[in-house]
């Protein structure tokens, strides 16, 4: 009985600081009345199509996620990201930089099933992509592609749902997503489904305390995004869309307060259209207070 007493106890420590997934915040655990801030720098960059231009684009974004728990079941979600992007090719170099567009999600709890020393739950969520950020840039060449615009001009919605299993030992996630993408300025991207998966392991301490207050776990995630074919003016654009798998090794340092991280996520398998552009790599890192 004494056993059972200590660890319910290290699980009611450890929960508010347990770790999450790095490549998507569907997942973050938000307690009710809680508010959670996230900052993570991505770093993306694209290149080497098939058609050998020398092509490169460079995708810098500053996400600001602000998380709250409206309820003990329905968690409320902002994502604000401030973005710039560059791409060159010998003899031209194109770029910008502003906020991109405002995401809004809500997440709530249909299934929870608490043990001692682990919990396991089901969630729906659903939300929409407003077009906040600038989508009419210019440069000395004339306006930017849409690709290259810091906004998409577009209304966007998405949908799916997410699963959580954690212990005291590790965490398991997993989300799968649909988002519509709707038409702006001639263009319109194609629609995305993801299916991600994380998984995270205690890797200091070794052993819990009922004093353990900071911890290291290791993190691999999986992503596999498909995008279907975008359009410009009404016709397929048969260099764009396909389907990428990411593996995505990590760590994770958290106390009560703060989670410090850092992944980066590696295309393993790589099946696109036509001339799209590969992706070589993304790279993420930041911190996430509770408060």
């Amino acid at each position: 009985m004494r056993s059972l007493v200590a660890l319910s106890y290290l699980f009611l420590c450890v929960a508010p600081v347990s770790a999450a997934p790095i490549t998507f915040s569907t997942a973050l655990p938000v307690g009710d009345s809680k508010l959670i801030n996230r900052e993570q720098l991505v770093l993306t960059r694209s290149g080497d199509d098939p058609g050998n231009t020398g092509l490169v684009v460079d995708v810098s974004i500053l996400e600001s996620i602000l998380a709250y728990g409206a309820s003990e079941k329905l968690a409320l979600f902002g994502v604000f990201p401030f973005v710039k992007k560059e791409l060159r090719r010998p003899g031209v170099r194109r770029s910008s930089s502003g906020f991109g567009d405002l995401t809004v999600f809500a997440r709530y709890t249909l299934f929870q099933r608490d043990y001692i020393g682990r919990t396991l739950r089901l969630a729906g969520l659903a939300g929409i992509k407003a077009p906040t950020g600038s989508d009419d840039d210019t440069d000395s060449l004339g306006r930017l592609p849409v690709p290259l615009q810091s906004g998409t001009g577009s209304w966007d919605g998405f949908a799916g749902i997410v699963g959580s299993y954690e212990t005291l030992k590790f965490g398991l996630h997993g989300q799968l997503t649909y988002r519509r993408k709707t038409e702006a300025n001639d263009f319109e991207a194609g629609d995305v489904t993801r299916l991600d998966f994380s998984w995270q392991r205690r890797i200091w301490p070794t052993a819990l305390r009922s004093d353990s207050n900071a911890f290291l776990y290791g993190v691999l995630e999986s992503n596999i995004v498909h995008s279907k074919k975008a359009r410009i003016s009404g016709q397929v654009n048969d260099d764009s869309g396909g389907t990428i798998v990411f593996l995505t090794p990590g760590i994770q340092f958290a106390n009560k307060k703060l989670i410090i991280e850092a992944a980066i996520q590696i295309p393993v398998y790589q099946d696109l259209n036509g001339t799209a552009l590969e992706n070589d790599f993304i790279f993420r890192t930041g911190f996430r207070i509770n408060y």
